[in-house]
């Protein structure tokens, strides 16, 4: 086995022709986070990405984007962005994850959406959880209309509840209409505009607060191939824009990755009738998955068809500075994954957020 090692921005068209290819052949690799699109995207927006190319009898069989830090900390390529991470490889490809790791000069590999599959990264899994998926099959048909009439059935309160409340809208603010790839630039900022405003409410990151995530979310906006497109899905009422939601979809599977709606709104639910829309709108177009992400939030209880498992944990060669690392990152992650493991824990910690975000974006406190 001989591996290689190459920026994903600068490979030839015939590696990522190869890339595509074993995407193709197995179904858990054809997320479209695995495409070397997200992995070139991040190499242009935020540098130190690279692939791994693994060989055998001169032909490239196995790829794996990584992130290269200091002093050999490695992650997944967009780690804390990417829902889908691990070695695209084909069909009996296997690997010794020693070895992948010292060809890439990488003490320890950080990973926390790893595809369940990644058998020989097992020992260094210090956790698994649940991802849930819509599969737009369920019901047959697979055109939507299936899932539509399933998810009518399982929740007929809360499909009729959104539904009138998308009525009300159209009769309140003028006709709704749904784009599902919707080309308009501004939208997209618009949407980037209302996600931030929505981290600072609830008290978290502000992701477009970073110019390389807004560069990487524009440059995939432009990005269409038959096996990766970033799509940007708006809902209308008239000719205002009151929720969108941008992510990636590769020929079968739809990402759900950022959604945002007008505040001012929120009473009619309009990021529940924009997944729902969604949903029906990605099934007509070939799409058989859209993947909701890992974490625990209810409108992905309502909308979930079925579960799969992705992995976190630290693959890491004997070495100082893997050994520091894990003792520095271990302990966030175990604190966060209590919280979030428990209803009990979760609901509070989300209230405090919510109360120090309204706090910071209310401006100075009046004496």
């Amino acid at each position: 086995m001989d591996i290689t090692n190459h920026r994903p921005e600068e490979l030839s068209p015939t590696l990522r022709g190869a890339w595509c290819r074993a995407m193709e052949e197995s179904p858990e690799y054809a997320n479209p986070f695995l495409a070397p699109e997200f992995a070139a995207g991040v190499g242009r927006c935020r540098g130190g990405a690279r692939v791994a190319i693994i060989h055998e009898g001169g032909e490239p069989v196995g790829f794996f984007p990584y992130e290269r830090g200091a002093f050999g900390i490695g992650r997944a390529v967009g780690l804390g962005l990417s829902d889908c991470q691990g070695l695209v490889h084909r069909p009996g490809v296997t690997w010794d994850p020693q070895e992948l790791l010292r060809a890439c000069g990488l003490s320890v590999f950080e990973f926390d959406h790893l595809v369940e599959e990644q058998k020989p990264f097992g020992e260094y899994v210090t956790g698994t959880f649940a991802s849930p998926v819509v599969d737009l099959t369920q019901g047959g048909g697979g055109d939507g209309d299936g899932y539509a009439q399933w998810l009518r059935a399982t929740y007929p309160g809360l499909a009729k509840t959104t539904l009138k409340k998308e009525r009300r809208l159209g009769r309140d603010l003028g006709e709704m209409r749904f784009v599902f790839d919707d080309r308009d630039p501004r939208v997209l900022r618009q949407l980037m505009d209302w996600k931030s405003a929505q981290y600072r409410r609830t008290a978290r990151m502000d992701r477009f607060a970073k110019p390389w995530i807004v560069d990487l979310v524009n440059h995939l906006f432009q990005v269409r191939h038959a096996h990766f497109t970033g799509v940007l899905s708006v809902v209308y009422a008239g000719d205002r824009p009151v929720a969108a939601h941008f992510g990636p979809r590769s020929r079968t599977v739809f990402a759900a990755w950022f959604t945002a709606y007008d505040p001012e709104l929120r009473y009619y639910s309009p990021g529940l009738i924009m997944h729902l829309r969604m949903a029906e709108a990605a099934g007509r177009q070939g799409v058989r998955i859209m993947d909701l992400g890992r974490g625990e939030k209810e409108y992905k209880d309502w909308l979930k068809t079925r579960e799969l498992r992705v992995c976190e944990g630290f693959a890491s060669r004997p070495h100082p500075v893997a050994v520091a690392h894990r003792l520095w990152r271990r302990p966030v992650r175990g604190l966060r994954n209590t919280v979030l493991a428990h209803p009990q824990l979760r609901k509070p910690a989300d209230r405090l957020l919510k109360t120090v975000g309204a706090v910071r974006t209310s401006g100075p406190l009046r004496r």
